[in-house]
């Protein structure tokens, strides 16, 4: 027996992959998602390019309405707001993708471990993670970032190990059913080592689940991140994010409304567009469906 004939099929088969595409073509608002989250990684990406300001030049224009030098107005430093969340976008959204990536990898490694050896290993990961699954990830986030101090990597340090318990959750409760299938018995038979039976027969098809939880943990790393920066708890002072532009105009809000609504629209729009993604691959990856 060859090792390839040991798992049922690859991660995203071309039978996967046409149930991708067709499920896409029948869920509008994933194709409206998809337009969205490319525009914004796109001005995020081009930031530099398309901001007509620097983020954080200060004019004589304080709290100026739209124009056309300033099609967003600007704050109560004069700031130009366009420009700001422009670059506002790049941090959010690194912030929001780079948590997820470290979360996922944390949580799934931790499932994978006591999903598959069971016994005192497994108690021991899943007490650590009953009591993180306690308390809410935001009170978990705020700790974190008291503890390790402000700044983007201890809030990107404290909003990934918040999420770590979603993951982990996740991959233990696949394992669990997945360690008993007969290709998994046939890799030990042969004597697999158990790290490649984890992440070569394992979780190759367990990935489901995860993605789809991924991309709903990308939206609250986003909503996370603003609520510390709004709390003054997030990025420094110097680094615009959505979540401080916010905290920057909760003051002026009656006086200039562009202040508040700009940058909540640009949050909304975004975690909108990742639900919409969340759902479109939850429904392309069910079984169930047919189309």
């Amino acid at each position: 027996m060859t090792d390839t004939a040991l798992a049922p099929s690859e991660p995203l088969p071309a039978r996967q992959r046409s149930r991708f595409r067709a499920t896409l073509a029948h869920d509008r608002k994933a194709q409206l998602g998809l337009i969205i989250l490319a525009v914004f990684l796109l001005a995020g990406i081009f930031a530099p390019l398309l901001a007509p300001f620097d983020p954080n030049e200060m004019t004589f224009d304080m709290m100026g309405g739209l124009s056309w030098t300033h099609p967003l107005g600007t704050d109560d430093l004069g700031r130009d707001l366009f420009s700001r969340i422009l670059y506002g976008t790049r941090v959010s959204l690194f912030i929001g993708i780079s948590t997820v990536a470290i979360a996922l990898v944390a949580g799934i490694t931790l499932g994978l471990v006591a999903g598959y050896f069971g016994g005192w290993v497994d108690m021991v990961i899943m007490r650590y993670i009953d009591l993180q699954w306690a308390f809410p990830n935001f009170i978990i986030a705020v700790y974190l970032v008291a503890v390790f101090g402000t700044g983007l990597l201890n809030v990107i340090v404290a909003i990934s190990l918040a999420f770590v318990d979603d993951f982990a959750r996740i991959a233990r409760s696949m394992t669990l059913s997945l360690r008993e299938e007969q290709y998994v018995d046939a890799a030990r038979t042969l004597g697999f080592s158990n790290l490649r039976t984890l992440f070569v027969h394992i979780l190759p098809n367990a990935v489901a689940p995860i993605i789809v939880q991924a991309t709903v943990s990308v939206s609250y790393a986003i909503l996370g991140e603003a609520s510390l920066s709004f709390l003054g708890l997030g990025v420094d002072a110097n680094t615009p994010t959505w979540g401080l532009i916010l905290a920057d105009g909760r003051g002026f809000i009656t006086q200039a409304w562009w202040l508040g609504v700009f940058p909540g629209v640009a949050i909304m729009l975004v975690v909108l567009s990742i639900n919409f993604i969340g759902d479109w691959l939850r429904d392309a990856l069910d079984v169930r469906q047919s189309f």
